[in-house]
């Protein structure tokens, strides 16, 4: 599963899932652009990735900002062609059908459909000209079980798997793979910061491997997705989520 040669684009990569895959693709040889709107923890990642001798270039933004977004792909494209992109970044706006914010339900969906098809927009003709990438988009179990309360959150995710599908349909005969994967509950600063312990207990509970994931054991198969030892594999939605949501 070495990644020598190739680039990667992170979304996201100043914690948790990021973060992890930021380490594990620089380990396997990849060079890496880091995207974040923390540049402390981007920092810290990105100085992590250069004590391991790989190549990085790193951008603090608001990826929201479309504008900027493209500003930054544009100049980060100059270290070479980007091969692999991970859209990873997001975050969540909790509220009932009832109750939640159009501008917060737009919002989550922005970050979490708008961004990663306005860099595969980007990213994908390269790809295609080459005749290899890789694009993995992070979505979550919530896209296709719901959740009480997370309606912009579980319709952003269910809207990221559309993508997915849509996209590798598009250019699997360019050598393009397409592939999602859908974390359940795993140990980021958000959700060891923010989430209610009764609620993490009841998703632990109804979880088959009953444990909360590491952001290691996702960051590890979105790896393998990028590889050339998953060259056969396009268009899934692939739970890594011990077991919750069968």
């Amino acid at each position: 599963m070495l990644l020598n040669g190739h680039i990667a684009l992170i979304t996201g990569a100043g914690q948790g899932i990021g973060r992890a895959c930021a380490v594990i693709f620089a380990a396997q040889g990849a060079d890496l652009v880091l995207f974040d709107k923390n540049p402390e923890t981007l920092n810290n990642t990105s100085d992590e990735v250069a004590r391991m001798g790989r190549k990085v270039m790193k951008y603090t933004l608001d990826l929201t900002n479309l504008e900027k977004l493209r500003e930054a792909v544009e100049n980060a494209c100059k270290i070479g062609l980007i091969d692999i992109l991970i859209n990873n970044a997001g975050f969540d706006r909790p509220g009932t059908t009832a109750k939640i914010d159009k501008k917060e339900f737009e919002a989550v969906l922005g970050i979490h459909v708008t961004v990663p098809l306005t860099l595969i927009q980007m990213l994908l003709p390269g790809m295609r000209k080459a005749g290899w990438g890789r694009i993995i988009n992070v979505s979550s179990i919530y896209g296709i079980i719901g959740g009480k309360g997370e309606v912009a959150y579980s319709t952003a995710k269910a809207g990221i798997i559309g993508l997915t599908k849509s996209v590798a349909r598009e250019c699997g005969q360019d050598g393009v793979t397409v592939n999602a994967v859908l974390p359940g509950l795993t140990r980021t600063p958000t959700i060891e910061t923010f989430m209610d312990e009764r609620y993490k207990k009841d998703i632990i509970a109804d979880t088959p491997l009953g444990r909360i994931a590491e952001p290691e054991e996702v960051a590890r198969v979105i790896a393998f997705l990028a590889s050339d030892e998953a060259s056969f594999i396009t268009g899934i939605a692939l739970p890594v989520s011990g077991g919750w949501g069968i």
